[in-house]
C-alpha cells in the first residue's frame, strides 16, 4: 500500500487557491485544528475522496503524488470493460469559500428538580446560518457567534416574541444603549444595557410601558449571577398575522 504523503500537496492546493485553514474547515464542517493537522499528517483516508473532489484533483495523486493530478485525465473501466471519463461520473468540482456561517443555538430550559429554576444550554439539534460577509463586516469572530430565541414581549415592538437572535460573545463590554443577551441566574434576557456609577447596571426594555427599568447594584449583580453573554447584532421577526385580501 502506498504511503499517504498528501499533507504538503494538500497545503499547497489551499495556498494556491487562497483558501484559509478556517475557511476549508467550515467547508468540510470540521474543526480548523483537524485541517491544520493534515498539513503534517496527511488527509485521513476516510476524507480523501471528499477533499479531492472539493479541490478538483485526482485522489490518488493527492494521496501519493503519483498519476495524473487532474481528475479529467483519470479513466476507469466499467463492468463491461469499457473505459469512461471518471470526471463525467463524479461531476465537476471547484472550491468555493462557504458563503454562510452556521451559528450554534442556545436555549433556556428548566432544571429538575427545582422551583422555576432554569439554565442556558446548547441545543445540538438546532442552528441558523448567516452570511459570513455580514459577520466579517462587523468584525465578528465566527467562533464567537451564537443564536437564541427571544422569549416574551419585553422588547416588542423592536424584537417580537419568538424572534431568532444572533449574539456576538466577543463583545461583552457594555456600550450604553446597545442590546445585549444576559444570563440572569440561569434565565436568558434580552435588554438594552446602561452603565451606572458604582459598577451598577440598568436593564431597559423596549416595551417600557409594561416593563420598567431595572437597576442592579454591584452586590446584586454578583448575588443574582448576572453576566453579559454578548452583543445582539441580528434578529429576525416573522409577521404573525397574514393580512386579509379585500374585495375577493
Amino acid at each position: 500500500m502506498k504511503k499517504n504523503t498528501s499533507g504538503p500537496r494538500f497545503k499547497a492546493l489551499l495556498e494556491a487557491a487562497n483558501i484559509t485553514t478556517t475557511g476549508f474547515a467550515e467547508f468540510l464542517d470540521t474543526a480548523p485544528q483537524n485541517v491544520h493537522n493534515w498539513y503534517a499528517r496527511g488527509v485521513p483516508a476516510h476524507c480523501m475522496e471528499e477533499v479531492a473532489r472539493k479541490l478538483s484533483v485526482n485522489s490518488q495523486w493527492l494521496k501519493t503524488g503519483e498519476g495524473p493530478k487532474d481528475p479529467k485525465e483519470l479513466r476507469l473501466l466499467d463492468e463491461s470493460g469499457n473505459t469512461f471519463d471518471a470526471q463525467a461520473i463524479r461531476g465537476t468540482y471547484r472550491v468555493i469559500e462557504p458563503t454562510d456561517v452556521e451559528l450554534p443555538f442556545y436555549k433556556e430550559i428548566a432544571i429538575t428538580p427545582g422551583p422555576h429554576k432554569t439554565q442556558i444550554i446548547k441545543d445540538h439539534s438546532q442552528s441558523i446560518r448567516l452570511p459570513r460577509s455580514d459577520l466579517d463586516s462587523l468584525e465578528i469572530n465566527h467562533a464567537d457567534a451564537i443564536c437564541a430565541r427571544m422569549i416574551g414581549n419585553s422588547m416588542a415592538e423592536k424584537i417580537e416574541d419568538g424572534s431568532l437572535l444572533a449574539i456576538d460573545r466577543g463583545l461583552t463590554q457594555i456600550i450604553d444603549g446597545e442590546i445585549y443577551a444576559i444570563e440572569h441566574d440561569g434565565m436568558l434576557r434580552i435588554k438594552y444595557l446602561h452603565r451606572i456609577p458604582g459598577n451598577a447596571l440598568r436593564m431597559r426594555s423596549h416595551n417600557s410601558a409594561e416593563y420598567p427599568d431595572e437597576i442592579f447594584r454591584a452586590a446584586q449583580i454578583e448575588e443574582q449571577n448576572i453576566r453579559v453573554l454578548g452583543w445582539v447584532f441580528w434578529w429576525s421577526t416573522l409577521n404573525k398575522r397574514r393580512p386579509p385580501v379585500p374585495f375577493l
